[in-house]
């Protein structure tokens, strides 16, 4: 199973879409600087737990779909190419995270939970970004779907404890070098190019 996976194309689309400063990493910056590591770390719990509900949601909803017709495989393509081009745009245009940030008490748990397991874009990149390298020539597509959901999971987690310990050192330096427009057209290129990738693949449906 996952033999004939483009590994190096799909963990650099991950890393990438991770990096991209957004939401998350501004909120999990912010929170960080006035409620210290602590705070940070339950945060990063909490959006984990989110993003797993979220990827349960994601392998069953993309079995099902997948099972439907195999034409969907084309329209999971292409709607993954827009989905990355909107992700690109989405990067541009992020200047800086508003909101509330208190995490004490579990808040910073509760919200990064909440925020995330009731994202739309959460679940339409687990669909749409998975759905780019899943084959049922490879296996069963729930177990591909999960086990790719899983390592996007811990690459995820992993860059959210970079975030709240580089936090911790840099202080506002991390928030303005998220928000400074270099970092933003770094990102975005490198999104718009993942995209042009993609759509230079051939659908499988």
């Amino acid at each position: 199973m996952l033999g004939g996976l483009d590994w190096a194309a799909f963990l650099f689309a991950v890393a990438i879409i991770e990096l991209t400063p957004g939401p998350n990493m501004g909120w999990l910056a912010a929170l960080t600087l006035k409620e210290g590591r602590k705070a940070g770390f339950a945060a990063v719990a909490g959006i984990a737990s989110g993003l797993s509900l979220q990827l349960l949601a994601a392998v069953t909803g993309l079995t099902a779909l997948i099972a439907s017709a195999p034409a969907v495989l084309t329209a999971l393509h292409w709607a993954g190419v827009a989905f990355m081009l909107y992700l690109a745009a989405d990067a541009l245009m992020d200047k800086g995270a508003g909101g509330p940030v208190d995490g004490a008490g579990g808040r910073g748990f509760r919200r990064g939970f909440i925020a995330n397991v009731l994202n739309p874009k959460a679940l339409a990149f687990y669909v749409l970004l998975i759905g780019q390298f899943v084959d049922p020539a490879n296996g069963p597509v729930w177990m591909q779907s999960l086990v790719l959901g899983l390592i996007h999971l811990t690459v995820a987690t992993l860059v959210h404890i970079g975030i709240v310990l580089l936090a911790s050192q840099l202080g506002g330096r991390l928030e303005r070098w998220r928000t400074s427009l270099g970092a933003r057209l770094t990102f975005a290129s490198m999104l718009a190019a993942i995209a042009i990738w993609l759509a230079l693949m051939p659908p499988r449906g």
